[in-house]
């Protein structure tokens, strides 16, 4: 069945998606858009609504990057199968993404000196907060936010790389769980050979 997922040639939300795949040894096509040049017409057009990623399988379409993590984690083992604890892995990604959507803004403001305030902000309070939290979530759950390995934590890499990319840092050496999820993820079959031919990503 043909797969092809759509995203921007950065790691961001697109990233834990392909790792899942790459990990569930699932052949796709993994197209890439520079994002310095986005909005590209013609792309943006073509997308439900306007917004990547965009994953394709088997003729049909799916947007919004949690729903095709979730999507891809039904088909290959990493969805809890217990509702409740689906729930709480559910919480988990919704979690990364408000401390993320703090990120988005940083990115994407123009002006040099809100653009710095903001990343103080981030730097000084938000990692803190959330991560803190997240080390905690992690310490709990023999290293994984459910106790074994799921989709959310495919997810919190994805943006913990995403986090060092466009604010120049390493976050997760505050956080030793943490620093040992991306390890270990990191290092799953399929992702490992993936991150070690990928190209670096820059901004």
């Amino acid at each position: 069945m043909a797969r092809k997922l759509h995203y921007f040639n950065v790691n961001g939300l697109g990233e834990p998606i392909r790792y899942m795949l790459h990990y569930a040894g699932q052949k796709f096509e993994d197209v890439q858009y520079d994002v310095k040049k986005w909005p590209i017409p013609h792309v943006k057009d073509f997308l439900p609504y306007g917004q990547l990623p965009l994953y394709e399988e088997g003729g049909k379409t799916l947007n919004q990057s949690l729903a095709i993590a979730r999507y891809i984690a039904s088909q290959v083992n990493l969805l809890p199968a217990d509702a409740w604890e689906q729930a709480q892995i559910d919480a988990v990604a919704l979690n990364i993404y408000d401390y993320w959507s703090k990120v988005v803004i940083y990115i994407k403001e123009s002006d040099p000196v809100k653009k710095a305030a903001y990343k103080k902000e981030i730097l000084e309070e938000f990692i803190n907060f959330y991560f803190s939290r997240f080390e905690k979530e992690l310490k709990k759950n023999n290293g994984f936010f459910g106790n074994k390995l799921t989709w959310v934590d495919f997810v919190l890499v994805g943006i913990v790389e995403a986090t060092n990319l466009f604010l120049g840092i390493d976050v997760q050496k505050q956080f030793p769980t943490v620093q040992t999820l991306v390890t270990k993820v990191r290092s799953l079959p399929g992702v490992k050979e993936y991150v070690a031919k990928r190209t670096p990503y820059q901004v």
